[in-house]
């Protein structure tokens, strides 16, 4: 707890000491996760099967992210920063259960999820979501403790979930079942233009 402390003051008190970050960690603390939303649904409206796998793989993870994240929350429970410490705090925040940090699972679940399909663009989602992880601290709403351990959560839930999706037949097919039951809705509201669609010869060979 000391050195989690010591760690927690001196990436807090660089709001003091290097102000001109302050609004850059507050967007990242309050609002960066709604670029991870916009980045979920863009991928998923992107019509391609192994975007719709990735997406679901991510919304599973993320769904078991926020069940385990609360249950910690709850057996483990520890205050906020600023409810036992003085501390520079940017942004406001109920004194609930700080360990895990939400926010760090939720992102880290989503990122990791990502980059186990897409290597580069996953390691951007993943650096983003080191910033959002260090902006919780520096805004003076977690330890370092409490986001180090929603990263480990998020990770671990993200590669848990594809591992079962490659191993396990069902998994697979249940999954395959999903993403054709949403497609049949999708298709009657928002039709796929005629160059999407296989040609009647590729039927044929098929």
């Amino acid at each position: 707890m000391n050195l989690d402390y010591t760690v927690f003051e001196k990436i807090n008190h660089l709001a003091a000491s290097a102000p001109m970050f302050n609004p850059i960690m507050k967007f990242l603390a309050e609002d960066a996760q709604y670029i991870l939303i916009l980045g979920v649904i863009v991928y998923w409206f992107i019509r391609v099967e192994s975007n719709r796998r990735m997406i679901t793989e991510v919304l599973l993870a993320a769904c078991m992210g926020v069940g385990i994240s609360a249950v910690l929350g709850h057996f483990l429970y520890r205050d906020r920063p600023f409810v036992s410490h003085h501390v520079i705090q940017l942004i406001a925040h109920p004194a609930n259960a700080s360990f895990p940090s939400d926010h760090a699972t939720l992102a880290f679940a989503v990122s990791a999820a990502i980059w186990g399909y897409r290597k580069k663009e996953g390691a951007i989602w993943l650096a983003l979501s080191a910033l959002i992880a260090v902006s919780r601290v520096w805004t003076g709403v977690h330890y370092p403790t409490d986001v180090i351990a929603g990263a480990a959560l998020g990770i671990g839930l993200a590669a848990f979930v594809h591992l079962i999706f490659r191993k396990f037949k069902l998994m697979q097919a249940l999954q395959t079942l999903a993403i054709q039951v949403y497609e049949r809705f999708e298709i009657k509201v928002w039709p796929k233009p005629a160059s999407d669609k296989p040609s009647s010869r590729a039927q044929i060979t098929r």
